[in-house]
């Protein structure tokens, strides 16, 4: 899309709606389906004028020009999660499902947001930016209010929604709250002039949103019978556990935990790990029974089927998964809806077997070949996504992208030959550190499992506690906590530009911070191929993309080891604006995840005129009619843009008639 020039024309939006559908549970597409469904009240200003809103729920309508301004290709249309308005006004504009007004000339100030660093919310903007005027705190119970259904009554005179015309006050206060939004947005929007996206990067939300708009196919007949077997099974599960125990409620961990008191067990907590090692201490009696029963009961499958038949739309197809710059301080993507990004795996041999099973409801065979039928529901989870009929899926995965950019931003030379001979990594890494070939299910091949698990924790400065949180203390890994420091040591040894490359973007960052701090001016460091400044109270990291990561006003802090680090304001763990603090490795990690992540896009893009329906995590999965191959996916992952030469990538891709794991 063209930049804005004098001559374009612009238009602020925010509405207010009504659906009976409830937009957390089936996402906007599925939202405005409903019969029930209007927009209330239509704000908008043109070219930053005066905020104007349209009374649509009494009767007022949107002037004709400004009708034409939405539809007009040639203006930019601004909105805070401009997704919502624009699928709405498709609904308003008499456009039927999977038709949908083109995103190309929408603006999403969120978006802009949060290539900021800055959160997600049109309130938690406004108070981080310290806007003079901010999003009304009556919002949420006035949305409440008047948006969504009630609940007949006694008291309400049995009414199932709230009006306008019978709630004036309300009414008033809800245009004024319209309104407003309109006139924070437009205020965020001018505060973020001195930092515009990129016109590529807008290219890119406009090809997510096509992707969110196409959706995908939907079995719906797998999802309900699997619902339907999930019921029986934990009926089955609930009446075992009751038999042996005599509890009330089998699904009580205080009640478990009195039970368990009777045999003199008093384990802290009855989680996933403690329940899994009370199975294996007291395997073949009572209690590890009750043990094996409560993790089956804990498969909580049929919540992801659920939450999928409650977000298709009327053509089958489910919509709007993706949230473009999700994670801000990577640029990735998070999901919507399904959380397509934790799906579990699949890894029963002859799934397409057992999905025939469930689908004909054959409960008995399911029961003979599996004893835990909940694990088996869960892993079919991802195969109820299907191409439209007489299509098919083409599926392909980076492999070990981010051991591989990593390795290109330190310049780590072994590693680099290891990927462009193809090799196994894990076996290369273990040869590496131990100084003997290794060689998968040959020679040494006992240590690939110790290289393997210090590739996947230690990239980024990990010790033992990352080793240990990625199973290398689980049964059959063959290490002992001793073995731990050492093995981290070992990794270091046999990485070194790696861990100087922790080094130097963590003490570049606490120069610049440092410097642009008390020079109270832009300052800029280069490092390779990363460009560090601090420019107006915050830290940018450009990308060789040239795309910035951005930390909202750091400084440096003594950290509990008594060196320095750096903090910066974000979104934390509790997804609640606060302090938070990062050090080299840290940085590294943001920086290797984010690389990528363009190069994801940067395929996506090469891929556009074909049919994405969804990409989760550096996999990419295309809904084919016309004989598209996997290894011409393979061949198009792994093209490499120019800003990333030298980088080694491949991809490995897989065809199949539902979506699966290869």
């Amino acid at each position: 899309m063209s930049p804005k020039t004098s001559s374009t024309k612009t238009l602020s939006i925010d509405i207010e709606t009504y659906s009976s559908n409830n937009l957390n549970e089936c996402g906007v597409y599925k939202y405005c389906e409903a019969p029930d469904f209007e927009i209330l009240l239509f704000g908008y200003s043109v070219d930053g004028g005066d905020v104007q809103v349209v009374d649509l729920a009494d009767g007022e309508v949107i002037p004709p020009h400004i009708i034409s301004l939405i539809k007009s290709d040639d203006c930019l249309k601004y909105s805070f999660n401009c997704s919502f308005e624009r699928i709405c006004l498709s609904r308003f504009l008499g456009m039927k499902t999977g038709e949908y007004l083109a995103p190309e000339s929408w603006r999403c100030t969120m978006v802009a947001s949060s290539y900021l660093g800055l959160p997600l919310s049109l309130k938690g903007v406004g108070a981080v930016l310290g806007l003079d005027e901010q999003k009304m705190e009556e919002g949420k119970e006035l949305i409440k209010f008047f948006c969504t259904p009630v609940k007949p009554s006694k008291a309400n005179g049995g009414v199932t929604r709230n009006l306008f015309k019978y709630n004036t006050y309300k009414r008033d206060m809800m245009i004024k709250y319209c309104k407003r939004d309109v006139e924070v947005q437009m205020n965020i929007q001018k505060r973020l002039e001195n930092y515009p996206l990129p016109d590529w990067l807008w290219a890119e939300y406009h090809l997510d949103q096509r992707i969110n708009d196409r959706g995908v196919f939907l079995d719906q007949e797998l999802a309900a019978k699997a619902i339907k077997i999930d019921g029986i099974i934990h009926q089955e599960l609930e009446k075992a556990m009751t038999e042996i125990t005599e509890i009330d409620n089998p699904n009580s961990p205080a009640q478990i935990k009195v039970w368990l008191a009777k045999y003199g067990v008093e384990p802290e907590d009855l989680g996933k790990k403690s329940v899994a090692a009370l199975e294996k201490e007291f395997s073949g009696n009572d209690i590890g029974d009750v043990m094996r029963l409560r993790q089956m009961l804990a498969k909580t499958s049929t919540k992801k089927y659920e939450r999928m038949m409650s977000a298709v739309c009327s053509d089958g197809r489910i919509r709007g998964m993706f949230q473009f710059y999700g994670a801000n301080r990577t640029g990735r993507f998070s999901s919507r809806l399904v959380q397509l990004h934790n799906l579990p795996q699949n890894k029963i041999p002859e799934i397409g077997v057992v999905r025939d099973l469930v689908l004909k409801e054959d409960v008995d065979s399911i029961k003979i070949l599996y004893e835990n039928v909940p694990m088996v529901l869960s892993q079919l989870i991802r195969t109820a996504f299907i191409p439209a009929k007489g299509g098919k899926f083409v599926v392909a995965d980076y492999a070990a992208i981010e051991a591989r950019v990593l390795a290109w931003y330190a310049g780590e030379e072994w590693r680099m030959k290891a990927f462009a001979n193809n090799e196994d990594i894990y076996c290369s890494s273990a040869s590496r550190m131990f100084g003997v070939p290794v060689v998968k299910n040959g020679i040494n091949g006992d240590l690939r499992k110790k290289g393997k698990i210090a590739e996947l924790a230690l990239g980024y400065g990990g010790g033992a506690g990352a080793l240990i949180a990625m199973g290398a203390l689980d049964e059959g890994s063959g290490l002992k906590e001793d073995d731990l420091d050492p093995l981290v040591k070992t990794w270091r040894n046999a990485n070194p530009k790696i861990t100087r490359f922790w080094r130097q973007v963590g003490d570049t960052i606490l120069e610049v911070v440092k410097t642009g701090k008390s020079l109270k001016q832009p300052y800029s460091v280069t490092v390779g191929r990363l460009t560090f400044t601090y420019r107006g109270s915050m830290l940018f990291i450009k990308l060789p993309s040239g795309r910035c990561l951005s930390y909202v006003k750091p400084k440096v802090v003594i950290n509990k080891f008594g060196s320095e680090s750096i903090s910066y304001e974000g979104i934390g763990d509790q997804k609640k604006w606060a302090r938070l603090e990062s050090y080299g490795p840290k940085f590294v990690e943001n920086i290797v995840q984010a690389t990528a992540r363009d190069l994801l896009c940067y395929a996506m893009r090469n891929l556009k005129d074909y049919r994405i329906v969804m990409h989760v995590h550096d996999e990419v999965i295309i809904e084919d009619f016309d004989g598209v191959s996997h290894a011409f996916m393979e061949k198009e992952m792994a093209k490499i843009p120019e800003w990333a030469s030298g980088l080694i990538l491949r991809a490995d891709g897989y065809e199949c008639p539902f979506y699966q794991k290869d």
